[in-house]
Parts: C-alpha cells; sequence; structure tokens
C-alpha cells in the first residue's frame, strides 16, 4: 500500500501492482522492487508483507553488519526485506549463496531507488533467481481506488459504448501535482513546489553522488533541465550537451545516472520492421509529469498553459499511466513508439503476445477524424493492431473509425 499523508489524516492506498508482487514472491526466491524515491515501495512491502523481516540499508549500522557478516542479517529467519539495497552491491553474492545453499527456502525482497536491473553486478548475481517489478509514482485510477478496466476492454473491441460521456478531468491541474505519494493530498500549490524543490536537492542530488561521482551540480541540474524540456520528445544527447554547455561524455554519463535511478525512462522504438525505414532512437520521459514541469520553470496554471511543452508535458502524463498499466500485465507489456524516417509517428504502442494496441495523444478537447492519420497509417502497416485509440482533454468517448475510438485521459485508467 501507499502510505499518504496529509496536514489532516495518514490513508494508506492500495497499489495495483500489489497483488502481482505477492505472486512474484511465492514463485521466486528473490524478488527486486524498483522505482524512483518517495513513490512509496518501503510503505507498499511494510504492509503487504508483515511477516517479513525488514532492514533498510539506510541504517548505517545495517551497512556496518553487511560488510562486516551479511548472512547474519537473514540469520534466524526465512524471509527477509533488504531497503535501498543498491547502496551494498557486494551483498548480492551472499545472497546468491543463501538462496543456493536454502534450497530456495528462503525469500529476499530487494527494494532500491536505483533500477538494479540496470547494475550490472546485481543482474550477474541473480540471474535466474530474482524477477524484477518497478513501481511508478500513482496514478488516476488508483487514486479513486478503482480497477483498469476499461483498458481491459480496448483489447476487445465488442466491450466499449461509442457514446460514452464520462466527463472532463481538467489535466492543467493534476500536471503540475503530479502522481508522487505525498503530494496527493497537498491543498496548496506552494507545498507541492517546495516539496518538488526538496526532491530535487535532497533526493536526486544526494542518490546520484552515492551512486557515482558528479562532477558539478550545476551541470548536472542543466542537463536534468535540458532533458525536462525535451520529455515526450526523442531523445538527442547532442542538442541537450549543446543547450546544456555540458560535454558530450558527461551528458552521456548524467543521462545514464538519471535512468539508474528511476527519474528518467528511455521508451524504445517499435522496431519489426516492414517496408518502412524506421527511426531507431529511444524516447524520453521524466518518472512524473509534475518533476519535469517544476525543472522547465513553469510554477503556475497560467504559465503552464501558454508554454510551448504543453504537448510533450501531456504525452509524459498519458506515457506515464500507460506504462503503469504495461507493469501490471502478466506477461508486462512492451510499451514502444513509431516513427518512420518520413515523418509518420505514432506516440505509443503496446505489444502484449502478438496483439498490438496504438495510441495518439492529442492537447484538444475536441478530437476528430483528422487527429487520427498517423493511427490509421501504422493500422495498415501493422494489421495485427487491435485498435486505434486517440488520448485527449475532453470529455467523450467517441468512434472515429471502425477501429479508431478517442478516450479522455483519465478514462484510460478505470
Amino acid at each position: 500500500m501507499t502510505e499518504i499523508i496529509s496536514s489532516n489524516e495518514t490513508k494508506y492506498i492500495k497499489r495495483r501492482i500489489s497483488p502481482k508482487i505477492k505472486e512474484i514472491v511465492a514463485q521466486f526466491p528473490v524478488t527486486v522492487l524498483t522505482g524512483a524515491r518517495q513513490v512509496g515501495k518501503s510503505t507498499l512491502l511494510k504492509h503487504e508483507f508483515p511477516d517479513f523481516t525488514y532492514c533498510t540499508l539506510d541504517d548505517y549500522a545495517v551497512r556496518a553488519q553487511i560488510k562486516v557478516d551479511p548472512q547474519s542479517l537473514w540469520s534466524g529467519t526465512d524471509k527477509i526485506i533488504l531497503d535501498e539495497a543498491q547502496k551494498e552491491p557486494e551483498m548480492f553474492d551472499a545472497i546468491k549463496l543463501a538462496v543456493d545453499s536454502s534450497g530456495q527456502r528462503k525469500k529476499f525482497i530487494l527494494s532500491g531507488s536505483a533500477n538494479l536491473l540496470l547494475m550490472k553486478h546485481v543482474t550477474e548475481s541473480l540471474a535466474g533467481r530474482a524477477l524484477y517489478v518497478e513501481l511508478f509514482p500513482m496514478t488516476y485510477g488508483e487514486l479513486q481506488e478503482l480497477p483498469p478496466d476499461n483498458f481491459a476492454r480496448l483489447w476487445d473491441p465488442e466491450q466499449i459504448d461509442p457514446d460514452e460521456d464520462p466527463g472532463v478531468v481538467d489535466p492543467l491541474p493534476m500536471l503540475l501535482r503530479g502522481f508522487m505519494p505525498p503530494l496527493i493530498f497537498s491543498a496548496q500549490h506552494g507545498e507541492v513546489l517546495n516539496w518538488l524543490e526538496g526532491y530535487v536537492r535532497t533526493y536526486l542530488e544526494r542518490d546520484l553522488r552515492e551512486l557515482s561521482q558528479v562532477d558539478s551540480l550545476i551541470d548536472f541540474r542543466r542537463v536534468m533541465q535540458g532533458l525536462a524540456l525535451r520529455t515526450g520528445n526523442i531523445l538527442n544527447q547532442a542538442d541537450v550537451a549543446k543547450n546544456s554547455q555540458v560535454s558530450h561524455p558527461t551528458t552521456h554519463r548524467y543521462i545514464r545516472l538519471l535512468e539508474v535511478s528511476g527519474i528518467i525512462s528511455r521508451i524504445p522504438a517499435y522496431s519489426v520492421n516492414r517496408t518502412k525505414r524506421l527511426v531507431k532512437s529511444p524516447k524520453i520521459f521524466y518518472v512524473d509529469p509534475a518533476l519535469a514541469i517544476f525543472l522547465s520553470g513553469y510554477f503556475d496554471k497560467v504559465t503552464l498553459a501558454g508554454c510551448r511543452e504543453l504537448g510533450g508535458f501531456f504525452e509524459t502524463m498519458v506515457g506515464h499511466h500507460l506504462r503503469s498499466l504495461c507493469e501490471g500485465m502478466t506477461p508486462r507489456g512492451s510499451l514502444n513508439y513509431w516513427r518512420t524516417t518520413t515523418g509518420h509517428e505514432v506516440d505509443f504502442v503496446i505489444e502484449h503476445g502478438r496483439r498490438l494496441l496504438a495510441f495518439e495523444v492529442k492537447m484538444t478537447s475536441r478530437p476528430t477524424v483528422h487527429d487520427i492519420k498517423q493511427l490509421l497509417q501504422f493500422m495498415d502497416e501493422y494489421p495485427e493492431t487491435v485498435r486505434g485509440v486517440l488520448v485527449h482533454n475532453g470529455n467523450k468517448v467517441q468512434q472515429l473509425h471502425a477501429k479508431v475510438i478517442a478516450v479522455p485521459w483519465w478514462w484510460l485508467d478505470v
């Protein structure tokens, strides 16, 4: 569950991924839960696994014990949670030995604000013994405590009423506040701005300094800002380096650090080549739209509404929800985008088995058939596409074509 604290209450909201994590724990000796700082990993584990011994490597005494005798941490217990596990990577060889010598009786849950899947030492030590799950910030549907029924219905063309009028949810306040659990019940926008400023300084700069040497925090902040302005766009590291006035090798290293820490992610190009030449560079997305908006220097609704990057921020919010939905699928859905060298593009493509869903994201409240040309081109190229989906910020579900439906952004997640 996720613990959300406001000035008046403490509330636990169960995360949708919790049942999947429990299934993995039952099947595998090691479960790895990654995600950016403050997305709710520790709270989820404490509440969903109360029978596990909990240890955090934020505690220096625990880290000192690991350096001397890591096996002593799980002596006398077969179930242990090791939070912030990336801080002592040499511990993973001891975990491997414990799992192998116990006949996989012991159960480990490793949690970290660094993506352990991207840390070479970890993947080598736990190969064949662990399954990885990523936790993201909360979603609109989780806040409403509703299951993602509409997303499931998208895969079945017979299951959606094409004339549904579910209402409007203004995306601008959601973009400015974002979906980090500590901000969900923030009554004043000033609270959000103060929290985001503290998050950047306290969590990002501290964590990234622990992961790797950051030569200049000023340069690092410039790279973060350059990426924030490009969230939802194809990554061009040379442009980021040039605009940030940071060398290409340093920019590359800082981008990698942000990726390992879960702050940004790359969405790969859909690469099943049929007849067209395709762009292969990934798109870049911030983990939370509010963080990208804050780093870009937009602090209120008026400036956000008039900014040229608004479409990218909106696409980042939609992408966040689609990534969360893919993570909850069994097996996990693959989230991609599609673009040809001649400029034809579909914002998101979800691949699950041999079936595809294609998504176009438009910051418009009045979607029309003219907005779905790219979707139709993609579906001509890939007839295994179950449906095209135009995601907008209006209030209606509309059938724009026999295989294309237009839906409000929040509708996807409930």
